[in-house]
């Protein structure tokens, strides 16, 4: 059964689709993860389906319910935790919990029972005491996701959740989300711009470009569409030639040129990587470096969409 279904939605903002006819069907219980880099229109879909945004066109139904026909639905079988945490720093995590649970209509002991329950879900200990001024970014983002788990949702929406923090706590967030999919059954729709993080945690990724959905599938499935293996070489010469020299080899499946370096797909990376050194040299470029590896995620947003996730991310953090 679908947690989430889209069909042919549309955002316009003036005469740009910052999402562009999107098609989704997300299935109960699974970790979606919703990949593409900073503009692609993820937290415009996110708003959508949130009833944060209208849209402009098409359908979404989240939970068994239509985001436009009923908003006030959705809102109450949904959680959500957005990219900029809006936590009230005077409020220990305690109070803000319990204001949460009042204000989604617990009684006051189911509240108390409630947030009990999330310290340990969530793994707040001792700080849950502590006023939100005095948490760590890492404590933000538990304290966030408590919060859009007071109502046990059904759908959990996280938008980047772990944009900006650092690698200790956004493997302490991975784990809970993991925590919460496993022992809660919870459906949760998670964007990312890292590639790492959909390759650990989503069941299943949809990569969107420019407002449209571009693939679609489990990890291993995208990076199989790659090639077996993947040859980087970084040279110092006439890319475009040293592409065509190397495009003809037997084995290669696909060659992409990016600045000074050429990406090639092959099913027998051991079994070509000589001839691509060969065939290199004799086009008269400077090879700096060659290395063989297995596909990742980022190779496949290179192929479909001729730029790497790697380097718009990085460009966004600088």
């Amino acid at each position: 059964m679908s947690a989430i279904t889209t069909t042919g939605l549309v955002r316009a903002f003036g005469d740009r689709n910052a999402v562009d006819g999107l098609d989704l069907t997300i299935h109960e219980g699974e970790i979606y993860g919703f990949l593409g880099p900073n503009g692609a229109g993820k937290s415009t879909t996110v708003r959508m389906l949130c009833t944060l945004l209208a849209p402009t066109s098409g359908t979404a139904i989240v939970a068994g319910h239509d985001v436009v026909a009923h908003p006030e639905r959705v809102r109450l079988a949904i959680g959500v935790a957005l990219q900029e945490a809006a936590l009230d720093p005077k409020q220990t995590g305690r109070e803000l919990l319990r204001l949460q649970g009042r204000l989604y209509g617990l009684s006051k002991a189911d509240a108390e029972t409630r947030v009990d329950d999330l310290v340990t879900l969530v793994d707040i200990g001792d700080a849950i005491d502590r006023p939100v001024g005095t948490y760590s970014g890492g404590m933000r983002r538990r304290l966030d996701l408590a919060a859009a788990l007071v109502h046990n949702p059904k759908v959990l929406f996280l938008d980047e959740p772990t944009t900006g923090l650092d690698p200790v706590s956004r493997a302490r967030v991975w784990d809970e989300v993991r925590r919460l999919n496993e022992a809660l059954g919870m459906t949760i729709f998670l964007t990312t711009q890292y590639l790492e993080e959909a390759d650990e945690l989503a069941d299943r990724v949809g990569i969107i470009d420019d407002g449209r959905l571009v693939a679609e599938g489990t990890p291993e499935e995208l990076k199989r569409k790659v090639g077996d293996d993947v040859i980087i070489a970084r040279i110092d010469g006439d890319l475009e030639a040293a592409r065509a020299a190397v495009a003809g080899l037997d084995g290669v499946q696909h060659v992409d040129g990016v600045i000074e370096e050429l990406v090639i797909s092959t099913s027998d990376g051991t079994g070509t990587i000589g001839a691509v050194a060969v065939a290199l040299h004799a086009t008269g470029v400077k090879l700096r470096d060659l290395t063989l590896r297995t596909p990742t995620l980022d190779d496949v947003f290179l192929e479909l969409t001729g730029s790497r996730m790697e380097d718009e991310a990085s460009e966004v953090l600088a």
